[in-house]
């Protein structure tokens, strides 16, 4: 293959005849090799199958590619584009790959229609699908992942992830030092995690998919140390954890969370830290087990609560304005002794349990904490 594009001069198309061609090959002009979804290009089991170098404009099409080399720290895998620019890659298929598509130093480019999978390898010893690294302004759509490591964006501000879907694999996205990233419409199916932000000011999260992230150490969102971070109209489904997010270091260090559903999970919203201050409003929150839990008292408190949904709720709408008339309050009884002690999660709703909640409510030995107060709860 690589003598076919050295041949192929700037500018030109190259469409192979359909079969399978011996990689590695390393493209450095603006040329477009078009596959035809009839052409494989096999890596030999050698460093990155494909490198886009100083390729600005550059077009990868309808191409499979298969065996990259193994080794983590060269990073081999299917795609690598370096200091590259409004290249196009779509409607390739990689399989038995280390990593995926690996940006590095590379802006303006655009990833769609791609299915991507790794090794069938415990998550650990995966690749990442999608390697972002010192790049912005991507665009990464509709591209199916499924069976890799994470995607890990890095050092990298300002991309766009819209209509992916990732499953089966570790986390789903993990955002460090990478703000003004757009997140949107996304389905995250059986991962560990599904959304993890550290360090990243200004996300945007909305209209994502996500469920079945049963593992206990694992949640759907983790937010830390990012400020002005906005989660809305999302859905949260049968996960362990909906959202974990610590408290605000720094008063700009607030997560709005608007207009979501989170149900059926072992544990609606987690927070730890000392204060709150995080504005929560119009989200739904039916059938968790759990809809709050915290690290002290005071974690959720100082949060701005107006206008949830919630289905323990039991107050009435007398004057008729969609909201009950009395606020909705969680208090710390004994159905949650688990978070100050985790080995006693094993007996949650357990008849025992269940009996000394109830004597407690009924005449409690000393006051519960207060931990949550929505004065507006939605009817």
């Amino acid at each position: 293959m690589q003598l076919f594009v050295e041949l192929t001069p700037t500018g030109g198309v190259l469409k192979p005849e359909p079969g399978v061609y011996a990689g590695p090959v390393v493209i450095d002009k603006a040329i477009t090799v078009d596959g035809g979804g009839k052409v494989t290009i096999d890596g030999q089991g050698e460093g990155t199958v494909v490198q886009l170098k100083r390729a600005d404009g550059a077009v990868l099409r309808g191409l499979k590619i298969v065996n990259s080399g193994g080794s983590h720290d060269r990073l081999d895998g299917a795609i690598l584009l370096e200091d590259t620019n409004n290249a196009l890659i779509e409607r390739n298929l990689i399989e038995e790959v280390l990593f995926g598509i690996n940006l590095r130093k590379s802006f303006d480019n655009v990833v769609r229609d791609n299915s991507i999978s790794s090794r069938a390898d415990t998550p650990s010893l995966r690749g990442e699908g999608l390697r972002v690294w010192y790049s912005s302004d991507n665009l990464f759509e509709r591209n199916l992942l499924q069976g890799v490591r994470d995607i890990l964006v890095i050092n990298s501000p300002d991309n766009r992830f819209v209509g992916n879907r990732i499953a089966d694999s570790r986390m789903g996205m993990e955002l460090v030092f990478s703000p003004g990233n757009r997140i949107l419409e996304n389905r995250f199916q059986r991962n560990t995690s599904g959304v993890v932000g550290i360090y990243s000011d200004d996300l945007l999260i909305r209209g994502n998919h996500f469920t079945h992230m049963r593992a206990k150490t694992g949640s759907a969102l983790a937010i830390k140390e990012s400020s002005q971070v906005v989660i809305e109209r999302n859905e949260v489904l049968h996960c362990s954890v909906g959202l974990t997010v610590n408290a605000p270091v720094h008063p700009e260090n607030i997560l709005y969370l608007r207009n979501n559903r989170i149900a059926y999970n072992d544990v609606a919203l987690y927070f730890y830290g000392e204060k709150g201050g995080h504005v929560i409003h119009g989200n739904r929150f039916e059938g968790n087990m759990t809809a709050i839990a915290v690290s002290a008292p005071t974690s959720a408190l100082a949060n701005d609560w107006s206008g949830n949904h919630w289905d323990g709720y039991q107050g009435f709408d007398d004057d008729g304005d969609g909201f009950g008339d009395t606020p909705f309050s969680i208090y710390l009884y004994s159905d949650r002794i688990w978070m100050d002690r985790p080995m006693t999660r094993f007996f949650r709703g357990s008849p025992v349990l269940e009996l000394i909640d109830f004597m407690e409510r009924l005449a409690p030995f000393s006051a519960p904490f207060l931990i949550l107060r929505d004065n507006r709860p939605l009817m």
